[in-house]
């Protein structure tokens, strides 16, 4: 897997290649590029490049001083873009919300468009009871390496209001195994997933950049999940009419993980709506 020294550490993606519009799709924490794996073969004629965010599933640790903020991750995802001289980027997020702001940095001028696929939104930072408890216990020392044990005990794993609950089909064990390894391996990489997921900074703080959001001007895609437990069905209305060029579609019969439970809908809506945007794929098949 290719791999690029940024400023905070090392960040390693797939690259389908090729020369069609370039997707750069993300993940939440603590997951890697698999998320993706049922919708990138749908996206014939797209370049999809996929990086491992240090969301606590990073393989490699980040610098001691690394930065692993919501802005600051937002920051380093704007400085992987620009490493990779991509422009006219189209941003795919799921589950994580932070790379929305983006935007509000200097390197937010190389996206063209934002597609937010159930995400974290607004105040919503960590979203919902569990992950809320979950960040509190990250504050502890040793909590991480607590929490990763316990997301090994099945009747935790496949909460509902957590992990369990996040898609409707269910996360197959060998991906959430892989997911959390390396947290499970390694302190440093404990480190940084604590140093994320304790981030968050205020409900005001959060609704000012917020609100910041609604200067941006390009497309923007809202897809919302219909039996989503963690992200709020009202975001995804709030969310379209925040942005001005904000599109919303409902995807029914999926929770968060929408690549997970609907990833031939996702890629069609996705596609429709890169199309109807002047990013239309280098080729199509069949």
């Amino acid at each position: 897997m290719p791999e690029i020294e940024l400023s905070s550490g090392p960040i390693d993606y797939q690259d389908t290649g090729g020369s069609g519009p370039a997707l750069v799709l993300v993940h939440g924490p603590p997951m890697n590029e698999t998320l993706w794996r049922k919708v990138v073969p749908l996206l014939d004629g797209y370049r999809c490049i996929l990086p491992t965010l240090p969301l606590g599933g990073h393989r490699r640790p980040m610098k001691r001083d690394a930065d692993l903020s919501q802005r600051g991750v937002a920051r380093l995802l704007g400085e992987f873009v620009e490493r990779l001289g991509l422009d006219e980027v189209t941003l795919v997020l799921n589950d994580w919300g932070g790379g929305q702001f983006l935007v509000l940095e200097e390197q937010g001028r190389r996206i063209a468009r934002l597609v937010l696929v159930a995400c974290e939104a607004f105040d919503n930072f960590p979203p919902g009871p569990a992950a809320k408890a979950a960040a509190t216990v990250c504050r502890i020392p040793g909590g991480v390496w607590l929490f990763t044990r316990l997301m090994r005990v099945p009747v935790i794993r496949n909460n509902p209001n957590g992990y369990g609950g996040m898609s409707l089909r269910g996360i197959p064990d060998e991906i959430m195994d892989d997911w959390f390894a390396p947290a499970t391996r390694s302190r440093a990489i404990r480190r940084d997933f604590a140093k994320f997921a304790t981030s968050a900074p205020k409900r005001e703080i959060l609704l000012a950049w917020s609100e910041r959001l609604g200067a941006f001007d390009r497309p923007v895609l809202i897809v919302w999940a219909a039996e989503d437990r963690l992200m709020p069905r009202e975001h995804g209305p709030r969310l379209a009419e925040l942005y001005p060029k904000g599109r919303l579609v409902e995807i029914a019969d999926s929770s968060t993980l929408v690549p997970e439970d609907q990833p031939e809908r996702l890629a069609e809506v996705l596609t429709d709506f890169l199309v109807g945007t002047g990013a239309k794929p280098s080729r199509r098949t069949g």
